[in-house]
């Protein structure tokens, strides 16, 4: 396969954002995403920081910019290369610094790379890594005492050479508040999902997930696929999970899923969990409180009101539920995100 050519080789139709000047300073209402690129980075982790930001829309107009900034002109990604048009010095310019996985997690990371990792966390900015790239953050030292995970496969690796670090694999991603990890693949995904939602809210995760064709309410504590043996099928209860959202509301028993799913409750306990990493009550649990953060963000509904509308039982158990999956409670949500509607 050709390679690309060193940046400067050529002229490009487009103007890249220089490599050797710091960027221009930008509006206060554009989030800069930085997403660092090292030699061996892996290149799907590379595209889902990119994409899942760059093609966020609100109220027509784009809240982020994205800048791919490597370690070096031309890094080296697997089966090619990639030209990468910003330096690391444009790191100090980001709001938010993710690092996608690389193949060899057990390479030694750069200096400068750790400097402007260490840099980003000391002066505030978001810090993020997708699976392997949690070993760049451990490196530069922002794990210490933090909980946090990386793909099941080098989770191990990680606690042994880490062990200041409380690493959990069995997550898909972990928020500790500045500092956020991710498993492997398509966890990286949810977890910029997750940040979407905190920063714009539900609605607006909601759109990038659509976009991207995938589901919104993985959280971050569903466990990680690390069991095997598939399912006999893997889509099997899609129509049933569809039908569940669809009513929230029902009374939606254990023996009553399992008849609709046309199995024994223990076949269907099993094969849900096998299928969603959950139990059908959590699943239903976070169904609610996704369902119950649009009404947040688009009614002025009581608590009361929105719980009967979501399925909970009364407005303390939506609090309850609301805060462990959130990470704030529903009125801290609203204030956060809430439209200024007339309460109907």
């Amino acid at each position: 396969m050709a390679k690309l050519k060193p940046a400067g080789s050529a002229r490009t139709a487009k103007p890249r954002p220089s490599r050797s000047a710091p960027l221009a300073s930008t509006r206060d209402d554009v989030h800069v995403v930085a997403v660092i690129a090292l030699h061996g980075v892996v290149s799907f982790d590379l595209s889902i920081a990119c994409e899942a930001f760059a093609r966020v829309r609100r109220n027509g107009r784009a809240p982020y910019r994205v800048h791919v900034c490597g370690e070096a002109p031309l890094v080296k990604a697997g089966y090619f290369d990639i030209r990468v048009p910003c330096d690391l010095r444009h790191v100090r310019h980001a709001d938010t610094v993710i690092v996608p996985g690389i193949d060899n997690p057990s390479m030694p990371i750069d200096d400068a790379v750790l400097d402007a990792v260490r840099a980003a966390a000391a002066r505030g900015a978001r810090v993020a890594s997708i699976c392997s790239g949690a070993f760049v953050l451990a490196a530069a030292g922002l794990l210490d005492g933090k909980r946090a995970t990386t793909h099941w496969l080098a989770a191990r690796e990680l606690a042994e050479r880490y062990p200041a670090i409380e690493v959990d694999p069995n997550v898909l991603y972990v928020d500790s508040g500045k500092i956020l990890t991710s498993a492997g693949a398509a966890a990286g995904l949810d977890l910029c999902l997750h940040m979407l939602r905190l920063d714009h809210g539900a609605a607006v995760a909601a759109d990038a997930a659509r976009r991207a064709v995938v589901p919104l309410e993985r959280s971050g504590g569903q466990a990680q696929y690390i069991v095997h043996e598939a399912p006999a099928s893997a889509s099997s209860l899609a129509p049933l999970l569809q039908w569940m959202s669809a009513h929230l509301t029902a009374d939606l028993k254990l023996d009553v899923l399992a008849r609709r799913a046309a199995m024994s409750t223990r076949t269907f306990s099993r094969r849900f969990r096998e299928q969603t990493g959950t139990t059908p009550v959590q699943w239903l649990s976070v169904q609610r409180v996704r369902r119950a953060q649009q009404l947040l963000e688009s009614t002025r509904l009581s608590m009361e009101q929105i719980a009967a509308k979501v399925g909970f039982d009364s407005a303390t158990r939506l609090r309850e539920r609301f805060s462990r999956v959130v990470g704030t409670s529903p009125a801290g949500y609203r204030r956060a995100f809430g439209a200024h509607a007339p309460m109907t």
